[in-house]
This record gives structure tokens, C-alpha cells and sequence, in this order.
């Protein structure tokens, strides 16, 4: 069988169109995951609110004012808005913008005998409006309140779906308080993350700094005993220049991340030059650093932002390379750069996709050095082709210098380390090709076995890389040519068919080796690419399966160490030592010169140790776990290999402790939230706890003083039963201020847990009649019935505390039922339960007061004075102390029933005969 010259011919010719149309689409071919990003946050976008912050330089620049404003705008326009909190300072002008806006009333708070009022979170929530205006978005709610900042109300009114317009200096700003502290001298304490201004549309309310300090004087600022320290200090005219120049950059910034999204969203891939924007490509080139430098200044110069881009190829690195370029990137990261790893086999096209992704405006290149030819069979010069694909971004085309002495002269990035058995394998299935050919030779013919060679190159490009691919592409045409054309064994060709056949199968076999090697390169970095997507995904669900901090902490410990093989330690500051210190779960425990280390760097909240410019004698690497202006603690790593981590691991790396850094924020500021709930509901049942003392103290106090003062009064003259009755009211009074102070003690030493019951087995009938003949006088307009059946065993209980518990149901029973009514006291076994309960033909509970009964100080609505509303929390503590519960309902015939179930277990043999 014969195959045509012509045949092979086009064959060549399909193959260059489709390796050209694979480089066409994979520049041009829209990235998948920006798709899907783009697509999660419009469909956030749909069902969130949207925020619009007014923002301003400082006080008085009339941010209020212009908000006001445009919620007038916005209700003229047939919009649903209320106010849910707005701060006019007493201005007429803004009180007059208030008018026609519906307003939810705030809510009124007390904290240490201050009345404050706060944002009425729910009742906007209940309200369900279009629009909120919700004034002064850094402020710090009052102790109590359900979130400790506003930003948070905000937030949780825009998961609701309601927009909100707010209010913002540019002080509050957490990314920016470092500078305005530096500027005006003045400590910024309530801020709010960045993360919070993402998806945030800005109006900037702008005027001019001698307008403003004219307000300042006219008093439409602050109070006129405030101008004068204002004016020389926070207002001075320098001040407020550098403060505007900083609202105006911080504005630009936001508006300049808006053009990009919105280009993304079109598709447009030339930048816009609404503002500069450079981009520097870094390799493991000695020169690189200095390029990084070089653009640093220029960046500088124009006063704007700079990308440092690394695009990782699919051949490995050496360890000297990978070396130096992570001292590039960590070079151009402390000059200010934002550092950007992408994979692609193509370094032209990767720094390309990236500029156009960003928005770049002048991309900065080295000046090409080394052989033309070198750059010929590379593909052309990188220079050139970054000049005809760049479109409308500009060049710099930089000298960077010398490289450093130690440093390689080459400019050209080592391709990887020989790999020996690609090669041996290669020289293996072509010697395999040619003697399965020599077989087949008689049967298919010379031109036929062509065919074999040319897929055993295609099968070897899948399985090893460029190298040994292109070698076994060329030695098989040559061997083909030597055993197979005529004349054979001789490197000669004597028909042009022939030797048209040879050079289409030379560039073919080339064309398909390189191509097959190209798909699978660019396979093997999706892989490691989903890989590190992967890593990231399963670290988020793990951290969200924790059940506490110390499961979270354990997580982290685990995760880490597991998924980039070293030792790990977690470093947290404690409430007594401000120092970072190694949790005890840990799986390296530093000694004293690493903990001086992470100290460093949590302090500093910049990486120090192994592989940095920072202390990198260290046997580890420490890495500040950071949230915004706030380091939450230190992730220490010691490696088990010597060789420096891949950008890629780096960049994983650097995920992950953003991701633990944000996930420790969180837990911090839920444990603040927390935290703040306790103070409220302390100082809460602290005030019941005051008026309830007071009361009951009270009124045994007043009857023993006015016994006391009457037997004083009477002296000599009282008759016997007079004095007795006066001392029966002074033992009475007293009886019950005792049962306050101890009903108040015995409840603040089982919250403690300083009780320890002492079990010991008893009869539940001792502990009944005690309690019945204790409380004769307080039940002496009640009639009491006792009922306990004869499978009531022995109990292992504490006599004391069940006795009191007992007393006070029954005590309970007696207050809350009319005279008259049967109070009844039984004992009952069913099956492995022994329970205690007491029951009257009162009014009963209401059911909503059923949930709360057993609450410390709480007293229904329609409850009869005296009592503090501890008795019955008392009777559940003791229960629960001795492995009981305590359980309350309505009878169906009428009244209350308090029930106390104990385990029934079988007493001692002795004991139970005794009882028998």
C-alpha cells in the first residue's frame, strides 16, 4: 500500500491550521473561571442589596446632607424608604431634608445608667423597605446591642435584600487609618475592613479644605468650645489637603476595579486608559530584581498601582532558580506590588491574558540578550511578540543591568534536570517501532511503515515530555530513511517522491510530537491548577465542619501540615502575655530563638524566617496571620524538605493563611459578639436582681424595725402577749431575709459548681415530712395532702439540697395558688424513674410563660409580689447536681405540677431489708 506524497502534504497543512487555530483559542478563549466568578457574584448581586457610601475626607464636608439628598431624589421617584438612624447634629438645613422620609424609631438602650439609643435593627428588618439611609457606617453600637459595629447591621440589611445608603471619612477606612494617624497624629479606634467596601458604589462629597475650615468657624461642625482645638489640630489646612488627596486616590481606586468589571462583563480585551497601570514580568533571570525596582519607581512617578506577574511554564524549575525567583516575587511584594502566578505554556500569551485581565496600561520587559538563534527555534523573539500582541498597552523596554557576580551569565531560564529514563524510554519504542516495521515491511510497504514510526511519536508525546519527544521525532525519520528507502542502509534519496515524502515526514513527525507534548504539558498544569482549587475548597469545608475553637485550631494544625509536609505550629496571643504562643496541639514546638522569630513577625505583621529576607538563619518559616490592621496570630511552618517551595505551592500557601487569618477574625469577632450578650444579660439580671433584693429585704427589714420600735416604745408598760407578738414578728422577718440571702447564696454557689452533692441513700418519705412540718406556718391557709406508693425504693440522693429543693416548690405552690386550695405532695416509681412532684388547683402557667419558669430572676407578668424569681432556678440546679431533671406543666383538671424525676436505681441488700 502506498500513500501519496500529496496525501501526507495536506496533512502537514491540516496540522499547522490546527496547531495555529489551539494557540488562536487558547489566547483568545475566555477564561472558565472568571466566567463562573463573574456569574456567582451577579447572582449575589441579584438577591443582596446594594450599598452606596457617601464618603468624605472628614467631618463637615456635608456627606449627610448629599445623602439626604438623594433619598429625597429616590422617594420622589416612587421608592419605599425609611431612616433607619440619621445624626443631624441640631443643623437646620439637614433637619429640613428629613422631612417626608418615614423614620423607624430607634431603640433605647441603657448601659451603666446611661440612656443611649441605637438602630432598630429588627424593626427595619419588619419594615422591609426599598431603601434605608443609615447615617455614620464606622459606629460603634452600644454593649448590648446584637452586633458591636453598624458596618454588621448594614450588612445583615443588605443579605436581606434592602439597599442602604451610608456615610464614611475616609479615616474609618481600615487599609487607610495607618496613613491618617501619620498625617494627623490622631489614633483611629473605629474602623471597618475593606472586604466590607467591595461591592460598594461611592459618591464622593468633596470641598475645598478652606471652605471647610470656614464652616469650622461658622460652627457647622462641631460646638463652638470645640473650633478652636479642632482648627489647630485635626483641621489644619495641610491636613486637609493630604486627607482629600486620600479620598480622592482611595475613590479612583474603587472606580478604577468597577471599569474592570465591567469590561470583563463585555468581553473587551484592549485596556482602557483611564488610568495607568503598570505590569512587570519576573522570572528566575539574576536581572529580574532590578526590573522590579525599576517599575517600583516608575509606578512612583505616576502615582499609581503595579502588577509583578510570574507565569509558571509546565517544566519544573531547578532549585537555584526556584530560589531566586522567590526572592523576586517576595522583592517585588515589599516594594508594594500586587504579585500574580499563572500557568500556561506559553509565556507571551500568559503575560498577555494577564494585563488585558488587569486593565495594564504599560507592561515592563528587560532588554533581550543572548543568540538570535536560540530565539528563532524558541519561537521568535519575546520581545517582538509581545510587541505585535500587545495591542494598545505600551512597552518599556528596560537595561537592567549587570546580573550579580555569583549569578549564571545566561539570560535563558533552565529547561529542567536531564531526565534519563524519557530518554530511554524514547530510544525504547523506537527501536521497537523499527523492528515490528522490518516485520511488517513485506506486507505494507516502505511508505506504509512511516505511518508506524509517526505514532509511536505521537504515543510517546503523551506519556514523556518535549525533549525526548522531538529527539524520537527526528531519529525515526533518519532511521526510516537508512532501513526502509532506497537505497537502503545508506542515508541517500534517490526520487524526489521520496525525498518529498522524507522532509513531510520530518516536519509532520515534528509538528505532532510538539503538538501531542503542548496538550499534555498544558493537561499536567490544569491538573496541578485543581489541585490547589481543590486543596483550597477542602481546607473552607473543614474549617466550617469545626464544632469549637479548639476543633477549628486543630483543623488548621492538621490541613496545613498534611497538605504542604512540614511541622506545624500555631501561634496565638494570650489575655495575659501579648506575645504569640505555640498551641499545645501543635506538631513542632519551637525553642526560644524560633518564638523570638514568629514574635517578629507577628509584630511586624510581615513573613520572617526560612526563605525570606528577615532572620533566614531560621529553621522555619513564620507567616502573620492578618485581618485587615489586626495580626490574629502566627502559622509556623518547618518544612521535612530542603528545597525552597514553587510559586504555586507559595501562592496556595498564601491562600490559606488569608483564608485561616479570616476565619480566626470571624471566630474573634463572634466571641466579641458573644461576649457583649453576657455584659447585657449581666447587667440585666443585676438590676432585676437590685430591685428585687431591695424589695424583699425591705419588708422584712421594715417589720423588724418597727417591732423593734414598738417593744422600745412600750418599754416597761408592754403586756406579755404583746411582747410576744412583736418578737414573733422580728423572728418571722427575720426567717425571711434569711431564706433572700440564702436563696441568693445557694444559687451563686451552684452556678459555681462549688456543690458537690453527697449522695447517700435515702427515703423520699424522711425528706416529705420534714418539708411538711418546716413549712406548717407558710401553708397554714393551704391544705396539704401526701401521697406516695409503695414502690418508692431507697434513693441515692443528697438530703440537705432535695429537702430545700422540695420546700421551695412547695413555698411556690403556696404563693401563687388562693387560700383554701390543696397543695399535694406525692412520690411515684415507674419503671427506672423515681419521681418527686407537687401539685395545687391554682390558675396554672401560661404557656408562654412555661419556657422561662426555671430562668434565675424571672417572674411572670401576673405573678403576686415578694420573691426575687430564684427559688424555682434553685430547685433545677439542685436537681441537675444530682443527675436529676425538673420538668413543669399544666394539670388537665386545673392548677400546676412540678415534677423532679431521679434515676431509680436497686439499693444495697442491708438497706433494703432495713426499709422493709
Amino acid at each position: 500500500m502506498a500513500v501519496s506524497p500529496f496525501l501526507l502534504g495536506a496533512l502537514l497543512f491540516l496540522t499547522i491550521i490546527g496547531c495555529y487555530i489551539d494557540c488562536v483559542d487558547q489566547s483568545d478563549r475566555p477564561n472558565p473561571d472568571a466566567l463562573l466568578a463573574a456569574i456567582q457574584q451577579d447572582e449575589t448581586r441579584a438577591k443582596r442589596g446594594r450599598l452606596k457610601v457617601f464618603i468624605g475626607m472628614s467631618p463637615g464636608v456635608g456627606k449627610t446632607f448629599a445623602m439626604l439628598e438623594a433619598a429625597q431624589r429616590e422617594l420622589k421617584a416612587g421608592r419605599d424608604i425609611v431612616i433607619g438612624f440619621v445624626e443631624t447634629h441640631g443643623r437646620k438645613e439637614t433637619d429640613a431634608l428629613t422631612t417626608g422620609l418615614p423614620t423607624v424609631p430607634r431603640k433605647r438602650m441603657e448601659y451603666r445608667g446611661v440612656n443611649l439609643t441605637e438602630m432598630d435593627v429588627d424593626a427595619v428588618l419588619a419594615r422591609k423597605p426599598d431603601l434605608a439611609i443609615i447615617d455614620e457606617f464606622a459606629h460603634s453600637n452600644s454593649p448590648g446591642s446584637r452586633h458591636p459595629k453598624r458596618y454588621q447591621d448594614v450588612i445583615e440589611l443588605l443579605d436581606a435584600g434592602i439597599d442602604v445608603y451610608t456615610t464614611l471619612n475616609i479615616q474609618h477606612v481600615e487599609s487607610r487609618a495607618d496613613s491618617v494617624r501619620q498625617i494627623t497624629g490622631a489614633t483611629v479606634h473605629e474602623t471597618i475592613p475593606d472586604t466590607t467596601l467591595e461591592r460598594a458604589e461611592f459618591e464622593l462629597v468633596d470641598l475645598p479644605p478652606d471652605e471647610l475650615r470656614a464652616r469650622l468657624a461658622a460652627g457647622k461642625v462641631y460646638l463652638p468650645e470645640r473650633v478652636a482645638a479642632a482648627r489647630d489640630n485635626f483641621f489644619r489646612p495641610g491636613n486637609l489637603a493630604a486627607l482629600r488627596e486620600l479620598v480622592l486616590r482611595f475613590a479612583a481606586e474603587h472606580v478604577g476595579q468597577d471599569v474592570l468589571a465591567f469590561r470583563r462583563g463585555l468581553g473587551i480585551s484592549d485596556p482602557w486608559k483611564s488610568g495607568q497601570r503598570l505590569l512587570v514580568a519576573l522570572s528566575p533571570s539574576p536581572t529580574s530584581a532590578a526590573l522590579a525596582r525599576w517599575t517600583c519607581r516608575l509606578a512612583g512617578e505616576l502615582h499609581c498601582p503595579w502588577i509583578a506577574v510570574y507565569v509558571e511554564l509546565p517544566r519544573q524549575l531547578g532549585d537555584e532558580d526556584q530560589e531566586r525567583l522567590n526572592k523576586h516575587l517576595s522583592l517585588a511584594k515589599e516594594l508594594g506590588a500586587e504579585i500574580i502566578t499563572t500557568t500556561d505554556a506559553d509565556v507571551v500569551r500568559g503575560i498577555i491574558r494577564v494585563a488585558r485581565e488587569q486593565n495594564v496600561t504599560q507592561l515592563v520587559v528587560g532588554k533581550p540578550a543572548g543568540w538570535r538563534l536560540v530565539e528563532l527555534f524558541r519561537g521568535g523573539s519575546l520581545l517582538n511578540r509581545l510587541i505585535r500582541e500587545s495591542g494598545n498597552i505600551d512597552i518599556h523596554v528596560v537595561r537592567a543591568g549587570e546580573p550579580e557576580p555569583t549569578a549564571r551569565r545566561t539570560q535563558l531560564p533552565k529547561a529542567g534536570v536531564f531526565d534519563s529514563r524519557s530518554y530511554m524510554l524514547a530510544a525504547g519504542v523506537v527501536v521497537l517501532a523499527t523492528v515490528v516495521n522490518l516485520i511488517l515491511q513485506r506486507w505494507i510497504g516502505y511508505q506504509s511503515v512511516s505511518l508506524i514510526y509517526l505514532l509511536s511519536v505521537i504515543l510517546l508525546g503523551v506519556f514523556v515530555g518535549r525533549g525526548p519527544t522531538l529527539s524520537a521525532a527526528a531519529v525515526s525519520a533518519f532511521l526510516w530513511n537508512f532501513f526502509f528507502t532506497e537505497p537502503r542502509y545508506t542515508f541517500q534519496i534517490n526520487g524526489a517522491a521520496d525525498t518529498m515524502m522524507f522532509v513531510t515526514y520530518f516536519v509532520v513527525a515534528l509538528a505532532m510530537g510538539q503538538l501531542t507534548s503542548r496538550l499534555r504539558s498544558q493537561q499536567e498544569a490544569e491538573w496541578r491548577r485543581e489541585q490547589r482549587s481543590t486543596a483550597l475548597y477542602l481546607l473552607t469545608r473543614e474549617l466550617a465542619k469545626a464544632s469549637d475553637f479548639a476543633d477549628l485550631l486543630a483543623i488548621i494544625i492538621r490541613e496545613v501540615g498534611k497538605n504542604f509536609d512540614c511541622d506545624v505550629a500555631l501561634s496565638l496571643p494570650d489575655e495575659t502575655d501579648p506575645a504569640p504562643t505555640p498551641y499545645f496541639a501543635s506538631t513542632w514546638m519551637f525553642d526560644d530563638k524560633e518564638q523570638s522569630v514568629a514574635t517578629w513577625a507577628w509584630r511586624h505583621r510581615q513573613p520572617s524566617g526560612k526563605g525570606t529576607d528577615t532572620l533566614p538563619s531560621a529553621n522555619g518559616l513564620h507567616l502573620p496571620l492578618a485581618a485587615g490592621e489586626r495580626a490574629m496570630g502566627v502559622l509556623s511552618l518547618r518544612f521535612h524538605e530542603k528545597n525552597p517551595l514553587p510559586p504555586a505551592h507559595r501562592d496556595l500557601l498564601d491562600a490559606y493563611v488569608r483564608q485561616i487569618a479570616l476565619v480566626l477574625d470571624r471566630q474573634r469577632l463572634r466571641d466579641e459578639e458573644h461576649e457583649a450578650k453576657l455584659v447585657e444579660r449581666s447587667e440585666r439580671l443585676s438590676k432585676t436582681l437590685l430591685d428585687s433584693l431591695s424589695h424583699e429585704m425591705r419588708t422584712p427589714i421594715a417589720a423588724i424595725s418597727s417591732a423593734a420600735a414598738g417593744l422600745a416604745e412600750a418599754k416597761q408598760n408592754a403586756s406579755p402577749e404583746f411582747q410576744r407578738g412583736m418578737i414573733a414578728e422580728i423572728r418571722e422577718g427575720a426567717a425571711r431575709l434569711n431564706r433572700v440571702i440564702g436563696n441568693v447564696i445557694e444559687m451563686t454557689r451552684l452556678e459555681s459548681g462549688y456543690v458537690k452533692p453527697k449522695l447517700d441513700w435515702c427515703d423520699l418519705r424522711d425528706v416529705i415530712e420534714v418539708v411538711v412540718r418546716d413549712t406548717q406556718k407558710e401553708l397554714a391557709r393551704h391544705k396539704i395532702t401526701v401521697s406516695i406508693r409503695d414502690n418508692v425504693p431507697l434513693v441515692r440522693i443528697d438530703f440537705v439540697l432535695m429537702q430545700q429543693a422540695l420546700t421551695n416548690l412547695v413555698l411556690n405552690a403556696a404563693a401563687h395558688t388562693p387560700a383554701g386550695t390543696v397543695v399535694q405532695i406525692s412520690a411515684n416509681r415507674e419503671k427506672d424513674v423515681v419521681s418527686l412532684s407537687v401539685a395545687d388547683n391554682g390558675p396554672g402557667i401560661p404557656n408562654e410563660v412555661l419556657p422561662h419558669i426555671f430562668e434565675k430572676f424571672y417572674r411572670a407578668p401576673n405573678a403576686a409580689t415578694g420573691g426575687i424569681g430564684l427559688g424555682l432556678s434553685i430547685v433545677k440546679g439542685v436537681a441537675e447536681a444530682q443527675g436529676g431533671t425538673v420538668r413543669a406543666e399544666n394539670r388537665a383538671s386545673g392548677g400546676a405540677l412540678f415534677t423532679i424525676q431521679m434515676e431509680a436505681t436497686e439499693p444495697p441488700a442491708i438497706l433494703a431489708e432495713a426499709k422493709a
